[in-house]
């Protein structure tokens, strides 16, 4: 069930779950995904695209800056200037294996 009580998965979900199926050691699996984050942040800080086939794309996007916005914990006014934010876009088959969770009809 996908809704917004469904568990979440945290990196050390994913790499004992891995570390089940493959028997690969559970530190150098964690090493290993951790060097794969770091580097996904590196590819998006010098503006690049990392695209992953059959699961998505996450790129940079600018997001434009605002004069008057709001603190939404004080209420205070400030201004935000542009700046970048990661965007991540589904691919195909990540699309496809979604539309295949069943809908719970209230």
């Amino acid at each position: 069930m996908a809704d917004k009580s469904a568990k979440k998965v945290t990196k050390n979900d994913i790499v004992d779950k891995v570390h089940v199926n493959t028997k690969i050691e559970r530190k150098v699996l964690l090493e290993a995904f951790e060097g794969i984050i770091e580097e996904f942040k590196n590819a998006l800080k010098d503006g690049a695209t990392v695209e992953l086939r059959g699961f998505g794309t996450l790129e940079p996007r600018l997001r434009k800056g605002r004069e008057k916005a709001r603190n939404p914990k004080t209420g205070e006014v400030l201004s935000v200037e542009p700046h970048y934010v990661a965007a991540f876009r589904a691919g195909q088959e990540l699309k496809k294996a979604l539309m295949e969770i069943p809908v719970e009809k209230k």
